[in-house]
């Protein structure tokens, strides 16, 4: 029984990533930079082996200084959270800023944000806006919740409701609780759009719906509740 379970597991192992673990490996020692970042991956995240973080490290380092964008920005995150290394904002920058030029969303928003809030480089509100709005319009929900803060309170921008409704409602609509929160008191108060009570109670229903308390108070406090 026990031959027979170990043999399945190999059999999912390879399906799951296509080639084994033995294949990967070879591959990403022979230089291979999607190797090395599919090896990271299964590192980080244990997939067929034990999480290794230090090995995950190893191999995102190597395959992001080959340039694959996905790598780098796990890099970056790794260095942003001090994982197997020291907490470093200024490599985490780097990294982020070397897969943000390639076009990757995530690393767009990360990198947005360190300008933000001045983490491993000057803080700069402008290129805070920029990079944001780079990643908001691929779709980034993250992203899109933070373009609407920017142009909700006037910040690297002027202040535009209407601009900040049209990006909240861009990332409530896929699902996250604080941009259905935000779009709800937008609604509530005819901020960048009409007074309508009824979408109000829809998207704070929908927030703590999505586990925002905050929310939950709000439809309670206003009686949201009698314009379902």
């Amino acid at each position: 029984m026990k031959t027979i379970l170990v043999v399945l597991f190999m059999l999912i192992s390879v399906v799951s990533f296509g080639q084994s673990f033995e294949e990967t490996l070879k591959k990403a020692e022979q230089g291979d930079a999607e190797a090395q970042y599919s090896l990271a991956d299964i590192y980080y995240y244990g997939r067929g082996v034990g999480v290794n973080k230090e090995q995950a490290l190893y191999w995102y380092k190597k395959s992001a200084k080959q340039g694959d964008k996905y790598a780098q920005v796990h890099l970056g995150e790794m260095y942003y959270l001090g994982e197997s290394t020291s907490q470093d904002f200024r490599q985490a920058f780097h990294w982020f800023e070397k897969s943000a030029v390639q076009g990757n969303t995530e690393a767009q928003t990360r990198l947005g944000q360190l300008y933000y809030f001045g983490q491993g480089v000057i803080k700069n509100d402008k290129q805070a806006l920029y990079w944001l709005e780079k990643s908001a319009k691929q779709g980034d929900v993250n992203a899109q919740f933070n373009l609407g803060i920017m142009y909700h309170q006037g910040i690297g921008t002027l202040k535009s409701l209407n601009k900040a409704f049209y990006w909240y409602k861009k990332s409530a609509e896929q699902g996250y609780a604080k941009a259905q929160f935000h779009l709800g008191f937008m609604y509530y108060n005819g901020e960048g759009a009409l007074v309508n009570k009824k979408q109000s109670a829809y998207w704070f229903k929908k927030s703590y719906e999505n586990g925002n308390e905050d929310a939950k108070k709000i439809w309670e406090e206003y009686e949201l509740w009698k314009y379902e």
